[in-house]
């Protein structure tokens, strides 16, 4: 395992970061773990050199969080050797989900963020948060009070870092000239969807990150097990597999497809995996800090684990780039008659 900076701070990261999405009983189904199975893939991931831990109060309402701060607490874990990170803005009660009821119970306002905070490190059983992110733009709240309730929290010392999630890069850049003006907490990381199969950050958002120093995590990097394996061309999803019940993140399968079968032709050649290839080809991408990674099961989290060792040859990263290159959309086709030599 290597270890990376988190974009321009002095934080180091394993270069892959355990997910918490599977913790917790519900969350579309992709929740499944109890106690028992949570902690074995912690300290499967803590063996394998894995020091970033992600979750959100979301996950499971709460759950995922508490069964993560339970597995540190078991298996006798300095905190101090621990970067936990876990998110806000998603409604904690059905009444705040369906907008019936418990309407402060959901979004970014000062009153929400500094009450998801305090129960968050209730449930993760610390007294800091080292790095506290929004889950995804508020349009209802003003931008300046949610960038001020993050500052406080960094202020009071409970949150180390804040980063953000699932934003515009127009939303990156506006949060942080509030920060700035204001002499506050900028966001230092941008936890954003990328995979072979959808580059899509490639065109504005990686850029922005690499340009302005904000560290990339990137979340489902096999895109909701696509980029497994498991789906082929022409043959039925396997049963129970999570896209039978959350078709999520969106794909475009026959383009998809195309992709899968050359990563398995160069599984084959390099006595590798899919997984593995689709993982270590997203490390190799300027800007990204670190993959979130996430398991159900024991062997999925150990082949994960093997990504970080996998080596590669100019032109095998050439041809999946190739093969897996997102449209080149306006402007940045007509920015690249501008590019000077």
């Amino acid at each position: 395992m290597k270890y990376r900076f988190l974009g321009n701070t002095g934080l180091r990261v394993s270069e892959l970061c355990m997910g918490a999405m599977t913790f917790g009983k519900g969350f579309y189904g992709i929740g499944e773990l109890e106690q028992e199975g949570s902690t074995k893939l912690v300290k499967r991931a803590l063996d394998g050199g894995i020091n970033f831990f992600d979750t959100a109060d979301i996950y499971c309402r709460g759950q995922s969080e508490q069964l993560l701060g339970q597995a540190f607490k078991d298996l006798g874990v300095h905190r101090d050797e621990l970067v936990i990170a876990t998110k806000v803005r998603g409604p904690m009660s059905d009444a705040a989900a369906s907008g019936t009821g418990d309407m402060n119970n959901v979004g970014l306002s000062r009153k929400h963020i500094i009450a998801s905070c305090e129960a968050s490190l209730q449930r993760l059983g610390t007294d800091h948060i080292d790095l506290y992110q929004i889950h995804g733009w508020d349009e209802l709240t003003p931008l300046d009070e949610t960038m001020r309730a993050l500052d406080d929290l960094v202020r009071s010392g409970k949150v180390r870092y804040i980063g953000c999630s699932n934003l515009a890069a127009w939303q990156v850049i506006t949060a942080n000239g509030i920060a700035k003006a204001a002499g506050g907490a900028p966001f230092v990381s941008l936890q954003a969807y990328y995979s072979l199969v959808g580059r899509d950050l490639e065109l504005d958002l990686l850029p922005m990150c690499r340009h302005h120093g904000v560290g990339v995590m990137v979340w489902s990097p096999l895109a909701g097990g696509f980029v497994t394996g498991k789906y082929r061309r022409g043959q039925d999803s396997p049963e129970g597999s999570r896209r039978t019940t959350f078709d999520f993140p969106p794909v475009d399968r026959e383009r998809g497809y195309d992709i899968i079968e050359l990563l398995d032709a160069l599984a084959k050649e390099k006595d590798s995996t899919i997984p593995r290839l689709a993982l270590s080809w997203l490390l190799q991408q300027a800007g990204v800090s670190t993959l979130i990674v996430g398991a159900k099961k024991l062997e999925q989290l150990e082949d994960n684990l093997a990504a970080v060792d996998v080596t590669w040859t100019d032109e095998e990263l050439e041809r999946l780039a190739a093969a897996s290159a997102p449209p080149n959309l306006y402007p940045y086709w007509m920015l690249a008659n501008f590019k000077r030599t």
